[in-house]
């Protein structure tokens, strides 16, 4: 079977559809942290915006080798996520669980893929997985650190670093101006929790 004549290239180009969409979520909700004054979370999720933009470059990558020509136009009909609102912590809950539907949505892909002989696309959809796998565990640590009030108030002594200046000092909770660079709290670098990639 050739890829441009397979369910494995509405499958691509759907996924590709999605990778784009959810870079523009989160980087709205990067854009909310940041505009909050959550500087060091906003830095966080840039990373996850910057895995969705490489994510969707890939996928991209598969689908032009289904031709040597132009590919005009990939007909998709499918549905894909609006929930998000302009609200942090629920952005972040909301973000884990589109998360766990992509998941979900991989391995279906991946299996697709595997049963019409594209090894390599699968492969590239499983490890696609594994990394939203990540990005699931990490939404749900920031939504629960967010919605608890623990971001910056831990129950034991840990080290905090400003990310604008580098300071370092211990305790339950960081302070609310960096004493070198006079950074507010914001710029605290995050401490997750221990499993979250």
């Amino acid at each position: 079977m050739k890829l441009i004549d397979s369910k494995t290239l509405l499958n691509l180009a759907k996924a590709y559809a999605g990778e784009t969409q959810a870079y523009t979520r989160y980087k709205f909700i990067e854009y909310g942290a940041r505009n909050e004054g959550y500087n060091a979370l906003s830095e966080v999720i840039d990373k996850v915006v910057f895995n969705e933009f490489n994510h969707a470059r890939m996928l991209y990558t598969a689908i032009q080798q289904a031709s040597d020509k132009t590919i005009d136009n990939i007909d998709i009909a499918t549905g894909y996520p609006f929930k998000e609102k302009w609200n942090l912590i629920e952005n972040l809950k909301l973000a884990a669980d589109d998360e766990a539907a992509e998941i979900k949505i991989y391995k279906e892909f991946e299996k697709t893929a595997r049963e019409e002989g594209f090894e390599e696309i699968a492969n590239l959809f499983k490890m696609i997985g594994s990394v939203e796998e990540c990005h699931k565990k990490l939404f749900e640590d920031l939504h629960n650190q967010m919605s608890t009030g623990t971001l910056y108030k831990k129950t034991k002594s840990v080290k905090w670093k400003c990310a604008g200046c580098g300071y370092e000092a211990e305790g339950k909770e960081p302070w609310e101006i960096c004493p070198l660079c006079k950074a507010k709290q914001g710029f605290v670098m995050l401490k997750l929790q221990d499993g979250v990639c």
